[in-house]
């Protein structure tokens, strides 16, 4: 029986004097692994931002696994694993520091053995006593993906995450995020690249002048049509 996790219903976010979103509404079930598509400008990093609790919506509701965004902020955010376009990392503190200072964040019960555990599963386990500050774009990417599994979320929100990978580490994120599916976690993603979405996904939903304008089942659609709503979407 499907578990209905994630539900947004009528979200509205505004910067200033201009909206944003205008009234999202999406559902997610548990297990599912949804493309967000979009043009640039589209919505879709602070709908993500506001699903991991970076931002306040200005109207509207979240409820993820039955818990409400602004009433159980706390609880979901230990739900909810983010890796944002940018990784975000402390350059200062070592690969491993990294992972233990968010471990701490998150208690983290033996935090040590995990964070060895991920970098191994990144392959970054022999650079975990250097600076995060002399990795490459792709190895601090999977950093961050190692970051966002630390606590362990049923929820993944990633943000363009094949931002930076190589041929190798972008079979290593396909990989992760079908485990963590068929874990019974849910995937939100978005991309700018098409085949990644068809390729990754089980629903492609396509976001358009703040609003959801479609979610279709992947093995539905082909990808010329896809990529026609993308382009009417950029208009």
């Amino acid at each position: 029986m499907s578990h209905l996790y994630l539900e947004i219903t009528k979200l509205k976010k505004n910067y200033g004097l201009k909206p944003v979103l205008r009234g999202v509404n999406l559902a997610i079930e548990q297990g599912q692994r949804v493309a967000l598509l979009g043009a640039n400008g589209a919505g879709k990093t602070t709908l993500l931002r506001i699903l991991a609790g970076l931002a306040e919506p200005d109207g509207g509701q979240v409820c993820i696994d039955g818990l409400d965004s602004v009433h159980d902020a706390q609880q979901i955010r230990r739900l909810v694993g983010f890796v944002a376009h940018q990784p975000y990392l402390y350059d200062d503190l070592t690969v491993m520091e990294n992972l233990l200072f968010f471990g701490r964040m998150y208690v983290v019960k033996q935090r040590k053995e995990r964070a060895m555990m991920l970098l191994e599963r990144v392959g970054l386990l022999k650079r975990a006593h250097e600076r995060a500050s002399v990795l490459s774009r792709g190895q601090a990417q999977r950093l961050a993906l190692a970051r966002a599994l630390l606590h362990s979320p049923r929820l993944l929100l990633l943000d363009e995450p094949d931002t930076g990978l190589d041929e190798e580490g972008i079979a290593l994120l396909e990989a992760i995020l079908n485990e963590h599916a068929g874990d019974g976690g849910t995937v939100l993603f978005t991309t700018h690249q098409l085949e990644h979405a068809l390729q990754w996904s089980d629903h492609i939903a396509l976001l358009s002048g703040g609003r959801m304008a479609s979610m279709r089942e992947t093995r539905d659609v082909e990808a010329g049509s896809v990529r026609q709503a993308y382009q009417e979407a950029l208009r």
